[in-house]
């Protein structure tokens, strides 16, 4: 394998068994998971209803691609269409959330006839040529060419840069004047603003509640989309909100949103939700082999109806709360945290280092506990359980956590 696919720890962990909100290593070793296979599990591990889901389309068929009309394809992209608060949504899947955003790009520069994309500093969108060209974070974009010209716009970290002394109103203002700025010097037609409403790789930062709706003003003017990407923020792991932009929702939806990860709860789906005269921009004939297959169809639609049927939402507000306020009070006597951010399920610490940061990941593990790096300088700690966390679990893992920050508060002090 390349060089350059990374391993968490320092002697790296095989994941052979999981089960609700723990994993078990090849020893034999339990884990409780605060990660998820990167959002990704975002139930609960081997989850009967979507296992049992995947086992019966798999004793039917497999595969037929999208050549073919599948049951499990249509209804599921009912739902989707029904829950995004898009009006007359299409819906496209695809197997990841860097194809997804590829997807949503494509749709983008074709209605708009434009190369220019707005994104936001400390972004991540995926791997992809096309999407690493839009990511706003050097340490995930190997290469400066790209097939896009991307203008990159403050407001999407709060704490950090030339306004982060502002109020959330002034901060609010001072970034959409940048973004008019940034405007002012394109070339003509810009196609699209991509934006996460909670920045993942970025380390869960996010801006004050509204901004998207203040940009989305000025988009308006100019014809611009909207393209929200809700691959890590999707189907409530918030808390406050089932998507993310609800955040942002003045001036209504975005054109666009983007999801992965947590909808499949492991299985390999993705897609794209548009406005019908969005995604039926394109004049050349398109399928895709992989997207929206039974099996991760099926598994997709199991996952959602018990994420319904659990409010599973009203459990990672909730959850995430008392977690939150548990780091926290934590963080408050320990000089090596910055700051303890974020929403619902899906919260950062940022550390004094990446140093810091590296070993607060090598001391939660061996605690037994598997959590997430981040930041733009892997400064950043992630977590992000399974939404089905429970009150006793999210309180054990706070008590890994702590005692991990502490060991590393410890060296950091030590000469």
């Amino acid at each position: 394998m390349p060089s350059w696919l990374a391993l968490y720890y320092d002697e790296p962990l095989e994941i052979v068994r999981g089960e609700g909100r723990h994993v078990w290593d090849a020893s034999g070793r339990r884990y409780l998971d605060f990660f998820g296979g990167i959002l990704t599990t975002m139930t609960a591990h081997a989850l009967p209803e979507v296992t049992k889901a995947v086992s019966e389309q798999a004793g039917r068929i497999l595969h037929t691609s999208t050549l073919y009309l599948d049951r499990n394809m249509v209804e599921l992209a009912e739902r989707v269409a029904a829950s995004s608060g898009i009006p007359d949504a299409r819906v496209f899947f695809t197997t990841s959330g860097t194809e997804a955003n590829d997807t949503a790009l494509l749709l983008a520069t074709a209605r708009r006839r434009s190369n220019q994309v707005l994104a936001m500093r400390n972004s991540y969108h995926g791997r992809s040529f096309s999407t690493v060209g839009i990511t706003g974070n050097s340490a995930w974009s190997p290469t400066s060419l790209s097939p896009l010209q991307t203008l990159y716009v403050h407001g999407a970290v709060r704490t950090r840069g030339p306004y982060a002394h502002l109020s959330d109103a002034d901060f609010i203002a001072a970034s959409v004047r940048d973004l008019e700025d940034m405007l002012g010097q394109a070339h003509g037609t810009v196609a699209a603003l991509i934006a996460e409403p909670v920045q993942g790789v970025g380390g869960f930062t996010a801006p004050p509640d509204g901004l998207y709706a203040a940009f989305r003003e000025v988009l308006d003017r100019h014809g611009i989309l909207w393209i929200s990407d809700e691959v890590q923020t999707g189907w409530g792991r918030t808390g406050d909100h089932f998507w993310g932009w609800q955040a942002h929702a003045g001036n209504g939806p975005p054109d666009l949103l983007t999801f992965a990860k947590g909808l499949g709860n492991g299985m390999s789906v993705g897609g794209v939700v548009a406005r019908a005269e969005v995604m039926n921009c394109l004049d050349a004939n398109s399928i895709s082999t992989f997207g929206g297959s039974p099996v991760t169809a099926a598994a997709a639609l199991a996952n959602l109806r018990y994420l319904l049927d659990h409010d599973l939402q009203g459990n990672a507000r909730r959850v995430g709360a008392l977690l939150a306020e548990r780091l926290r009070a934590v963080a408050a006597a320990l000089p090596v945290v910055r700051e303890v951010r974020g929403r619902g399920l899906m919260i950062g610490v940022e550390l004094a280092s990446p140093r810091a940061a590296a070993r607060a990941l090598e001391t939660a593990r061996e605690q037994g506990l598997l959590i997430g790096r981040g930041g733009r300088a892997g400064d950043a700690l992630r977590i992000a359980p399974p939404l089905s966390l429970t009150d006793d679990e999210a309180g054990e893992g706070a008590a890994m956590l702590e005692r991990a920050l502490r060991a590393v508060d410890a060296e950091e002090a030590s000469p």
